[in-house]
C-alpha cells in the first residue's frame, strides 16, 4: 500500500516493478486515493542481471501520459536486508540522472612512449567494444553513442563515438588515445614523482547518451575508471552503468508520500545433481519415519519462521518424486491428534493445511480452467449489479434486482463445481481420500466431519479463493474492477457456505455475522444443495479411477498476449509485428486475434523442433524469441524478459521429448537473401549455434527438483543455530528423563521421539555441512576468477 501521496488532487494510482528500467509486472489501478491499498502479490524469476529492484507509483492519465509520483529502488546487495519484512520506504524523486540500466564492455590499456626529445611519456589507450542491456526510450530501442573523458583536476579530454541507431546492445569498437603528460626535464627520480602524481588523481569517464536528434539528449549512465589500476596491467572488463553522483539527490524526499513492501528475494547457486544425493534422500524417505515430526521435512518446517518458506520447495521436491501423498497423510494425523472438536477439522494454517494448499495451487490449476473459467468470463465481461449490503447500496438501486442476481451467478457457479469432479486431478483426489478417512477415523461419532475435512480444502481454500482473485490463478487477464472485485467476494462467500452444508444437514442461520446474508441464504434452504455437496465430496474423495475421457483433456499450460511477425512477408519494420493472443496446451501452441476466438494458427507440440532466443540485431526489438517448426520460424516478441523466459521454458518443457528437436539453429533471422548470424544465403541450410540444453523434464508439474533441493539446503543453513538448539534439546530430554524444570529452550519444538528426532538432525547438519564445502569451493572458484570492474 501507499500512503499520503502528493496531495494535489485525489489520484488514479498503481505502482510498477521494474528491473532497473524494465518494467516487468504492474498492480491494478486504485481509483481515486492518496492511499492507495494495492494488496497484491507477484512471484517471478529473475532471467537476467540487475542492479535495482524498483517501484514507481504513477497517477493514471487517459488522455495524456501516466505521470510517475515518485520511486523506490533498492539495489540488489541491499535486497537481503529486507527480505521477509514488512518495510515502510519513502518515494524518491524520479530524477533522470538516476535512471540507468545496462552495461558497457571496455578494454583499457597504458602504454609507455619516448618521445623525441627523450623525455618518457604515457599513453592511455581506451578501447570501448560494446554495450548490453540498455533502456527502451519511449518504448523503443534508442539511439545511444558514447563520450570517453581522461579527468583530472586540470584536464577534461573528450572523445565521442558514432551513433548506433536502434539498438539496446549497441557494437561500438572504437579506440581513444589519450596522453598523459609528463616533466619535459625527465631524470628516473622526478619522473617516477610526476607520474605517481597524475596517476593518482586521473580517472577515466564513459558516459552513454541517448542521441534526441531534435530533443535533448537522454542521459543513460556513466562508469569511471581510475587510471592508477592500469599501472602494471592493460585488462578488459564488463562495467555496469551508474547513476550520476547527484543523481536521485534531493531534500524533498518526505512529501513525496511512502510505500509499504514485502519482499521475499533468494539467491541459489544450484551445483551439479551429485551433490544433493543425501540430503534429497533424506526428505525423500520422511514419510516413513516414525514419528514424522522426527523426518527431515518436518523439521524443516519447525525451523523455519515462515512455515511457507519451507513448504514451497518441500512440496514440489516430493511432488516431483511422487511422495506427497504418504507425507501429507502422515502430517495431517499428527494435526488431528491437537484437534479436539471436529467442526475445526483442518482450519487452521499448520503444516499439513499448507502442503494441501500449495499442491491444490501446483496440480488443480487446469481444473479451475475448465471448470470456472467460462462462468467467471461471463461475470466479468457483462457484470450485473449484485450488492446486497444496505449500507453500501446507492440511491436507487433494487436490492432484490440484486438478490436475483447474486443468486443467478451463485447457482450457475455452484452448479459448475458440484458436476466437476470428472476434471478433478487423481492427486487432489488420492490426497482428499486420506484426509476424509483420517478424520473419520479420529471422530467416529460424528457422520459429517468426513466430508467438513474434504470441504474446508476444495471449497474453502480453493473454488472459493479461485473465485475472489481470479486474475492470481490466471483465469483472467486482468484484475477485476471494483464493482466486479465486490460482486466476486460475495459469489466466493456464498460458495464457502453452501460447501459448508455437506458437514452440515441444518444451518444456523444466526451464526452468519451479516443480517443481509442470512436473508440471501434462507432462500438456498434446500435438500438438494446438501446432497449436491454430499455427492460432489464423495466423488472427489474416492479413489476409483476416472473415465478416461476426462483424462484425454490437453492441460492448459501459460496463455497471454504478445507480438508475433507476419509470417512469409519480406518486408520489415514496425507494422509487420502483431498483437495476438498466444495459448499453449500439452498438445499445439496456437495464436488467435483476440482471447477466446477461434485459432488463426496452430502449431501441434509434436512437431514444434526447438525453441529459442532471437538475437535482438534481427529486427531491433528486445526479448525476442523463435519457435523453430516445420515451416517459417515463427518470431515472437514478449512484453519483458521476465515474461520472454517463462515461455521458452514452458515451451522447451512441453517440447523436450519430441523425436525431431534441432541440435543446432540460426540465433538471427533470416532477411533479405541471408541468416544475419552466419551469412549463409541458402534458407534452410543447418543452423550454426547449438541448440539449448535440454530442461528438467515435468509437462503437467515444472519442477526442478535440483533447485528445490538447493533451496531448503539454504533454508536449513539460515537456520543452523536453531537445528543445534533443537540437537541440543533432543540430548537434554533423552538424558534427563525426570519433569521438565526449564521447557522454554524447546516449547516452541514438537519433539515426540528425541532419541529419532536427534537421529534426523545429525544426519541434518552433516548433510549440510558437506554441502557447504561443496559451496565454498565454488565461492573461492568463482572469487579467484573476478577481477576488477566485472559484474
Amino acid at each position: 500500500e501507499a500512503k499520503h501521496l502528493v496531495p494535489n488532487k485525489m489520484r488514479d494510482v498503481f505502482c510498477t516493478i521494474n528491473l532497473d528500467q524494465e518494467e516487468v509486472f504492474r498492480t491494478q489501478v486504485v481509483e481515486k486515493s492518496l492511499s492507495p491499498y494495492f494488496g497484491e502479490e507477484f512471484y517471478f524469476e529473475i532471467p537476467r542481471t540487475f542492479q535495482w529492484l524498483s517501484f514507481y507509483i504513477y497517477d493514471k492519465s487517459v488522455l495524456q501520459k501516466d505521470l510517475r509520483i515518485g520511486k523506490v529502488s533498492i539495489k540488489k546487495e541491499d535486497l537481503c536486508n529486507y527480505t521477509g519484512k514488512e518495510s515502510w520506504f519513502l518515494l524518491q524523486p524520479i530524477d533522470s540522472n538516476s535512471e540507468v540500466q545496462g552495461k558497457v564492455h571496455l578494454e583499457l590499456k597504458l602504454n609507455e612512449l619516448i618521445t623525441d626529445n627523450g623525455s618518457v611519456c604515457q599513453q592511455l589507450v581506451v578501447h570501448i567494444k560494446e554495450c548490453h542491456g540498455l533502456p527502451l526510450i519511449n518504448g523503443q530501442n534508442c539511439d545511444p553513442y558514447a563520450t570517453v573523458s581522461l579527468v583530472g583536476p586540470s584536464r577534461n579530454d573528450q572523445k565521442k563515438t558514432k551513433v548506433k541507431k536502434k539498438t539496446s546492445n549497441p557494437q561500438f569498437n572504437e579506440t581513444f588515445y589519450f596522453e598523459v603528460t609528463r616533466s619535459s626535464s625527465y631524470t628516473k627520480k622526478s619522473q617516477f614523482q610526476v607520474e605517481e602524481e597524475d596517476i593518482e588523481k586521473l580517472e577515466v569517464r564513459v558516459d552513454l547518451w541517448n542521441n534526441g536528434n531534435l530533443v535533448q539528449d537522454v542521459f543513460l549512465g556513466e562508469i569511471k575508471v581510475p587510471v592508477k589500476v592500469l599501472r602494471n596491467d592493460s585488462f578488459q572488463a564488463w562495467y555496469l552503468l551508474q547513476p550520476r553522483e547527484n543523481g536521485n539527490k534531493s531534500s524533498k524526499t518526505d512529501d513525496l508520500g511512502s510505500l509499504r513492501l514485502n519482499i521475499c528475494y533468494t539467491e541459489d547457486y544450484v551445483l551439479p545433481s551429485e551433490y544433493y544425493t543425501s540430503l534429497r534422500n533424506l526428505l525423500l524417505k520422511s514419510s516413513d519415519v516414525q514419528p514424522i515430526s522426527a523426518s527431515a521435512a518436518y523439521i524443516l518446517s519447525e525451523v523455519c519462521r515462515d512455515k511457507y518458506d519451507a513448504v514451497l520447495p518441500l512440496v514440489r521436491l516430493l511432488l516431483h518424486h511422487n511422495k506427497l501423498v504418504p507425507f501429507v497423510t502422515a502430517v495431517a494425523e499428527l494435526d488431528l491428534k491437537d484437534t479436539q472438536e471436529a467442526n475445526t477439522v483442518f482450519r487452521g494454517n499448520t503444516l499439513a493445511t499448507r502442503c494441501v494448499d500449495e499442491m491444490m495451487k501446483i496440480v488443480g490449476r487446469h481444473y479451475l480452467k475448465v471448470t470456472l473459467k467460462p462462468v467467471l468470463d461471463e461475470i466479468c465481461e457483462s457484470p450485473k449489479s449484485c450488492e446486497i449490503d444496505p449500507i453500501k447500496l446507492k440511491e436507487g438501486d433494487n436490492v432484490e434486482i440484486h438478490m436475483e442476481n447474486l443468486r443467478y451467478y451463485v447457482d450457475k457457479v455452484f452448479r459448475e463445481i458440484v458436476k466437476s469432479s470428472i476434471s478433478c486431478p487423481t492427486l487432489m483426489c488420492d490426497i482428499f481420500y486420506s484426509l476424509r478417512h483420517l478424520a473419520a477415523k479420529r471422530f467416529p461419532n460424528d457422520p459429517h466431519v468426513q466430508y467438513s475435512a474434504v470441504s474446508s480444502f476444495v471449497f474453502l481454500r480453493f473454488f472459493a479463493v479461485a473465485v475472489v482473485s481470479p486474475h492470481t490463478f490466471h483465469l483472467r487477464p486482468h484484475h477485476p474492477d471494483a464493482q466486479t472485485s465486490r460482486t466476486l467476494t460475495l459469489i466466493s462467500k456464498a460458495i464457502q457456505t453452501l460447501g459448508s452444508w455437506g458437514s452440515l444437514t441444518k444451518t444456523k442461520l444466526s451464526s452468519f455475522k451479516e443480517t443481509f446474508m442470512c436473508e440471501f441464504f434462507k432462500t438456498f434452504q434446500e435438500e438438494k444443495f446438501t446432497e449436491s455437496v454430499k455427492k460432489f465430496l464423495d466423488d472427489v474423495s474416492s479413489t476409483e479411477s476416472k473415465e478416461p475421457s476426462g483424462l484425454s483433456e490437453p492441460v492448459h499450460l501459460k496463455e497471454g498476449e504478445m507480438y508475433k511477425r507476419a509470417q512469409g512477408r519480406t518486408r520489415i519494420g514496425k507494422k509487420n509485428f502483431k498483437k495476438r493472443w498466444f495459448c499453449l496446451t500439452s498438445r499445439e501452441f496456437t495464436y488467435h486475434k483476440q482471447q477466446d476466438k477461434e485459432p488463426i494458427f496452430t502449431i501441434p507440440i509434436k512437431n514444434i523442433l526447438a525453441v529459442e532466443k532471437l538475437d535482438e540485431s534481427s529486427f531491433n526489438k528486445k526479448n525476442m524469441f523463435q519457435v523453430l517448426h516445420g515451416e517459417k520460424p515463427l518470431y515472437i516478441q514478449a512484453n519483458n524478459c521476465v515474461e520472454a523466459s517463462e515461455w521458452i521454458e514452458a515451451l522447451c518443457r512441453v517440447t523436450r521429448c519430441n523425436q525431431k528437436r534441432l541440435n543446432f539453429y540460426h540465433p538471427s533471422a533470416f532477411l533479405n537473401g541471408n541468416w544475419l548470424c552466419c551469412k549463409a544465403t541458402v534458407e534452410n541450410t543447418v543452423g550454426c549455434a547449438r541448440c539449448t540444453a535440454d530442461v528438467p523434464a515435468d509437462t503437467q508439474i515444472e519442477i526442478d527438483g535440483d533447485r528445490e533441493t538447493e533451496r531448503i539446503y539454504s533454508l536449513f543453513t539460515i537456520n543452523i543455530s536453531k537445528l543445534q538448539k533443537l540437537e541440543e534439546a533432543c540430548g537434554s530430554i533423552a538424558v534427563y528423563q525426570g519433569p521438565q524444570k526449564e521447557p522454554d529452550d524447546y516449547s516452541n519444538f514438537t519433539i515426540e521421539d528425541s532419541v529419532a528426532t536427534f537421529h534426523t538432525l545429525k544426519q541434518i547438519l552433516d548433510v549440510v555441512e558437506k554441502l557447504n564445502d561443496s559451496h565454498e569451493k565454488y565461492r573461492k572458484k568463482r572469487s579467484s576468477s573476478a577481477k576488477y570492474g566485472s559484474e
